[in-house]
């Protein structure tokens, strides 16, 4: 009996969790296809997202950007902002794993605005870091610092030490 695309969808969901990412990515990728021949194109752009994610886990950065690469405009034509900012945040991740970091601010940038605007904080928060993160390594401090307290503000309910490093960091701005 064959799968359906829904069906291989969860396997790979399964896979993924159970950390068997290079058999998440097999999954995934059929189950994009399926979804592709079905004329499923917001479907088949989430499998190939959900492929870039396993792909990113299993150290095969290349091959994470070229599944991501163009879903997010997919989710864009069917004004789906949410899975538009996480294509773009997940081919971030890629081009971050590949170095090019110029490239990887701007997608990051990009994600984090479109989260901040559908008022998802949490993933805000994540994607910031990513960016605060990629600023320290390039020596730049003082962006990093700003970046870290604006991703300290996305936060909702910030705990103790989350609001001790707001705190701090404000004396590096």
């Amino acid at each position: 009996m064959e799968n359906t695309a829904i069906e291989l969808s969860e396997k790979g969901k399964k896979a993924f969790q159970d950390f068997d990412y290079e058999k998440a990515a097999d999954i995934f990728s059929e189950a994009a296809e399926l979804y592709a021949k079905e004329e499923n194109f917001l479907d088949a752009a989430e499998a190939k997202n959900n492929l870039s994610v396993a792909l990113l886990q299993d150290e095969k950065t290349k091959e994470a950007l070229e599944a991501v690469k163009g879903t997010d405009l997919v989710f864009a034509e069917a004004d789906d902002k949410l899975r538009q900012a996480m294509a773009l945040g997940n081919e971030a991740a890629a081009l971050e794993g590949l170095e090019d970091f110029d490239e990887a601010l701007q997608l990051y940038q990009k994600s984090a605005g479109i989260f901040g605007d559908l008022g998802e904080s949490d993933y805000q928060e994540t994607v910031l870091k990513s960016i605060a993160a990629i600023e320290f390594r390039r020596g730049k401090l003082q962006d990093s610092a700003a970046t870290m307290l604006e991703s300290l503000g996305a936060v909702k309910k910030p705990n103790i030490f989350q609001r001790l490093i707001k705190f701090l960091l404000r004396f590096l701005r």
